[in-house]
């Protein structure tokens, strides 16, 4: 079923709350991710903008504001739910965040009348191709403020076959101990694997899902004239990526 309904259609708020239910057990490491992804953010003189691309639950959101608390953060989400519940966990903090309804794909909301210190994304830029991904990137560069930089945390497409059997198990085996962990049973494994959650092990792969491999990306943010590029994290398919722009 989860097949059937992945063919047939984009993102939903179905999916939304789904992933606000289960993303505790979904997403590898995540606490962890969320921690790299802030650590990779150079240190800013006085108060800064930083742009979440696609701020899902908050929690990210909220990070950026506990971390830097002269930053202005404007997180943008094409779903009202995921909007919703990232007001409800800038708690707070709230004063200083602002919130978005946009495409990823569109150019309308590249061009803002501010020059942000930061832009992150987590999970979202996968759902583009790879010339829009190479868009993205060239637009993101001439958005940014010198001396600020681009954190993209995503799936990557594996360059072999073996790479792609390795990221389904270890994603797998991750849920596995995450649900062991937090409730001591396999019930929140049981839905993963119920809603076909794991792109490596899908048979086929869900059509709105587009990783681009490591390489290429990392190349692709070369060319759009970003520098000194690395990789924080890596693993079950996932990793966290930065690049500072000049």
């Amino acid at each position: 079923m989860a097949q059937e309904r992945r063919q047939d259609r984009t993102w939903s708020e179905d999916d939304s709350r789904l992933f606000i239910d289960e993303g505790r057990y979904f997403v590898p490491e995540r606490e962890l991710q969320i921690a790299t992804i802030c650590a990779a953010i150079p240190p800013a003189d006085g108060p800064v903008d930083m742009v979440e691309l696609c701020s899902g639950e908050g929690l990210l959101t909220r990070a950026l504001l506990e971390r830097f608390p002269r930053a202005t953060v404007h997180a943008y989400d094409l779903s009202p739910t995921m909007l919703a519940s990232t007001r409800e966990k800038a708690g707070e903090h709230a004063a200083r965040l602002r919130t978005h309804e946009f495409r990823l794909e569109a150019a309308d909301w590249r061009r803002p009348d501010f020059r942000p210190h930061a832009v992150v994304s987590s999970l979202a830029v996968h759902h583009l191709d790879g010339p829009q991904k190479q868009a993205l990137f060239r637009d993101l560069h001439a958005m940014i403020a010198p001396g600020g930089v681009f954190v993209l945390a995503d799936l990557m497409a594996p360059a072999r076959a073996a790479g792609v059997a390795i990221a389904a198990r270890m994603w797998d085996e991750g849920v596995k101990e995450r649900a062991m962990t937090l409730d001591g049973n396999l019930a929140a494994f049981d839905r993963f694997r119920e809603e076909d959650w794991n792109f490596y092990a899908q048979v086929p792969p869900d059509p709105n899902d587009k990783p681009s491999s490591l390489l290429d990306q990392l190349r692709w943010l070369g060319e759009a004239g970003f520098e000194r590029a690395d990789v924080h994290w890596m693993k079950a398919g996932h990793a966290i990526m930065s690049a500072l722009r000049p």
